[in-house]
C-alpha cells in the first residue's frame, strides 16, 4: 500500500501546483503578455501551445487531427506508465517518485488540452534574444521525473551487473 502513496501524493501535488499556477496566469496576464522577473534571463509570460513539447506541431488553427492525435497519445502514455508502475518488482521502488512526477505532469497538461484544446505555458527562460520554449509546472515535473527514472534504471542496472560479476579481486598473484 505504501507504494501507491509514493505514486499518488507527488502526482496530486504536481497537478494542484500546475493547475493553480496556470489559473493565476490566465487571470493575471493577457494572452502574450509578459512580465520581466530577472532581466535578460527570465520572464513570466502567457502563451498557449496547441502542440507538444518544445512547440512541435504548434501552429495557429491546428486542426482536429492534431488535437485528437495529441489527446490519444497522452492517454496511451498514461496507460503505459500505469502498467509499468503496477508491474514493478519489490526492488524497483526507487523509480516510483519519477513515475509519479511524470504522471502528475501528464495529467496536468491533459487537463489543459481537454479544457482549452491547448496547454498554458508561462515560464520563459532566455539569454539575449535566444529563448528556450516556454513551459509550465507540468512540463518541469515530466522532465525531472524522466531523468529520475533514467538515472534509477542506469544505477539499478549497474548494481545488478556488479552483483552478478561479484567483487573484483585486485592484487592477485600470478602463478608461475
Amino acid at each position: 500500500m505504501k507504494k501507491y502513496h509514493w505514486m499518488a501524493w507527488p502526482a496530486l501535488t504536481v497537478i494542484l501546483l500546475d493547475q493553480i499556477s496556470k489559473s493565476a496566469i490566465i487571470r493575471g496576464l493577457k494572452l502574450h503578455e509578459s512580465v520581466e522577473v530577472i532581466s535578460g534571463f527570465f520572464n513570466i509570460v502567457h502563451v498557449r501551445n496547441r502542440g507538444m513539447a518544445f512547440g512541435l506541431l504548434n501552429r495557429p488553427g491546428a486542426n482536429d487531427i492534431v488535437f485528437y492525435f495529441l489527446l490519444s497519445t497522452s492517454l496511451a502514455a498514461l496507460c503505459l506508465l500505469l502498467i509499468w508502475f503496477f508491474k514493478l518488482k519489490k526492488g524497483d521502488d526507487g523509480i516510483t517518485p519519477g513515475f509519479s512526477l511524470i504522471l502528475g505532469g501528464a495529467i496536468g497538461n491533459l487537463i489543459d488540452r481537454v479544457r482549452f484544446r491547448e496547454v498554458v505555458d508561462f515560464l520563459d527562460f532566455y539569454v539575449g534574444r535566444y529563448h528556450w520554449p516556454a513551459f509550465n509546472v507540468a512540463d518541469s515535473a515530466i522532465t525531472v521525473g524522466t531523468f529520475w527514472v533514467i538515472l534509477n534504471l542506469i544505477f539499478q542496472a549497474s548494481s545488478k551487473t556488479q552483483v552478478l560479476e561479484g567483487p573484483k579481486k585486485e592484487g592477485t598473484k600470478r602463478q608461475r
